[in-house]
């Protein structure tokens, strides 16, 4: 077929030409070159080279003096075939290479095309897995949240359990032991017992409500300016009523600096702290708190005891639920106390920590973002 096209072109161009009887014949040779390049770029170099020879052989016999011969009486014919039959060869050279290179064009288009797809075929893919270990970390996130969360549950039931089981038992013991005749004495002993346990019993209670709002994001706060100073003196003068002996050192000018906060869970925050500090400091040391500005718009209140401090590996700890860290030589704390002090001093939009110190103590150091002063 292929060589069939390089001898049928000549072939049909002669056939096209031989009904024209122009002076200069031989100016047909371009029209040949052109056949010959045309053959060479879509078929290659060997049909090319066919084509030129069937060409020369029509170009003698039909347009070079002596017509219809095979002979060339002038000799300036003899050179101009000899020019064509060489210039047909480059043509057809030229022409190839022209093939080639839009062979190899088509093939690395092709070849581009290719790995074209195949990327798209791994983007895809590779998106695909993506999407899965995404997919699988959501869940592997979501069962550890969980199982964290029945873990906090059951630690939560196991806490609260042990909490309550020794106030209703105290109480539940001391309201139906019949089986001894009491005097008025041991009555009037067993009910300011049951009372103890009762209002101990009250605390837990309200602490663990005050825990479940926090911690469900439900916290309502009443945001005005206040006079910090008299947040303290409040909260001393509560700690009083059950701890008249208790010394409590603070400077009421240093303390006259107005705080945006919650009256009522500002003073529940110093309540805790106080009485945690009460609850572990010997009875003949003071409780020292000192209110400061280290930061711009924060107001720092620290307050520390004299007591056996809180080691180094419980620090991190002592702001969870139920963790008594102290537990040993001192008790009657309900292990929420600081836990509300976390959650309270966070939604005013301030921190707390304990410090170390050199003497020995623990200290406790919270935040609370100062009043704007309006003009």
């Amino acid at each position: 077929m292929i060589w069939g096209i390089a001898l049928l072109g000549p072939g049909l161009l002669t056939a096209f030409l031989v009904q024209f009887s122009p002076t200069e014949k031989r100016n047909y040779v371009f029209l040949y070159l052109g056949l010959v390049a045309a053959v060479g770029v879509l078929r290659g170099f060997w049909p090319a080279l066919l084509a030129g020879a069937a060409s020369f052989a029509l170009l003698d016999y039909f347009f070079t003096v002596p017509y219809n011969t095979f002979t060339m009486s002038r000799s300036d014919d003899v050179i101009n075939l000899s020019i064509f039959v060489i210039t047909a060869a480059l043509v057809g050279v030229l022409a190839s290479r022209r093939r080639q290179a839009l062979l190899q064009s088509e093939a690395l288009t092709k070849q581009l095309q290719d790995v074209n797809t195949e990327l798209v075929r791994l983007n895809k893919e590779q998106a695909e897995a993506a999407q899965a270990a995404l997919r699988l970390a959501r869940s592997e996130q979501q069962i550890r949240a969980l199982q964290e969360t029945d873990r906090l549950r059951r630690e939560l039931l196991g806490n609260v359990s042990h909490e309550l089981r020794t106030p209703l038992g105290t109480i539940l013991t001391e309201s139906t032991d019949t089986s001894v005749a009491r005097t008025p004495e041991e009555v009037d002993q067993a009910m300011r017992t049951i009372a103890a346990e009762a209002r101990r019993l009250n605390a837990l209670v309200a602490d663990m409500l005050d825990v479940t709002i926090i911690e469900g994001g439900a916290l309502e706060l009443d945001l005005v300016p206040l006079d910090l100073g008299d947040a303290i003196e409040a909260a001393v003068e509560r700690l009083h009523r059950v701890s008249p002996e208790r010394v409590i050192s603070w400077g009421r000018q240093a303390s006259q600096v107005e705080v945006l906060a919650d009256w009522e869970r500002l003073g529940q925050i110093f309540d805790n702290l106080l009485s945690n500090a009460d609850r572990f400091a010997p009875a003949q040391t003071p409780i020292d708190i000192e209110v400061s500005r280290e930061q711009p718009g924060l107001v720092t209140v620290q307050v520390a005891d004299h007591g056996p401090g809180i080691p180094a590996e419980q620090r991190e700890r002592i702001f969870e639920r139920f963790f008594h860290g102290q537990s040993d030589g001192a008790g009657g704390g309900t292990g929420l106390g600081l836990a509300i002090v976390k959650g309270l001093v966070d939604a005013h939009a301030g921190s707390v920590l304990v410090e170390e110190r050199d003497q020995p103590g623990a200290v406790f150091r919270f935040t609370l973002p100062e009043a704007r002063q309006t003009e």
